[in-house]
């Protein structure tokens, strides 16, 4: 088994900011990628950003410039951090963790998801 967890939301001012981050633990052999998604109620899952293993970033029109997607490999490559700065009230959301990990040598990746986050970016 694979499992995510994720921490550090909450309640900040418009134009402040929040580091999320997502420890993923168990069965994993290498994690391809690990990223960011977010869903308000009544609306679809939002892709936030993405990083890969080899380090490259992709984020989302509405967050660029103003999240920044990390990993630490130094302590612990099964990481991934999402640095949100300048939030809007649109960014208030559930955000989740994902990870697309290889759990054995040779074997497929599968998505792996988190519980969820709330943020929440008060006018």
């Amino acid at each position: 088994q694979v499992q995510l967890v994720e921490s550090g939301g909450g309640l900040v001012q418009a134009g402040g900011s929040l580091r999320l981050s997502c420890a993923a633990s168990g069965s994993i052999f290498s994690i391809n990628s690990m990223g960011w998604y977010r869903q308000t109620p009544g609306k679809q899952r939002e892709w936030v950003a993405t990083i890969t293993g080899g380090g490259s970033t992709n984020y989302a029109d509405s967050v660029k410039g103003r999240f920044t997607i990390s990993r630490d490999n130094a302590k612990n490559e099964n990481a991934v951090y999402l640095q949100m700065n300048s939030l809007k009230p649109e960014d208030t959301a559930v955000y989740y963790c994902y990870a697309a990990v290889q759990r054995n040598l040779g074997e497929q990746s599968y998505t792996y998801w988190g519980q969820g986050t709330q943020v929440t970016v008060s006018s």
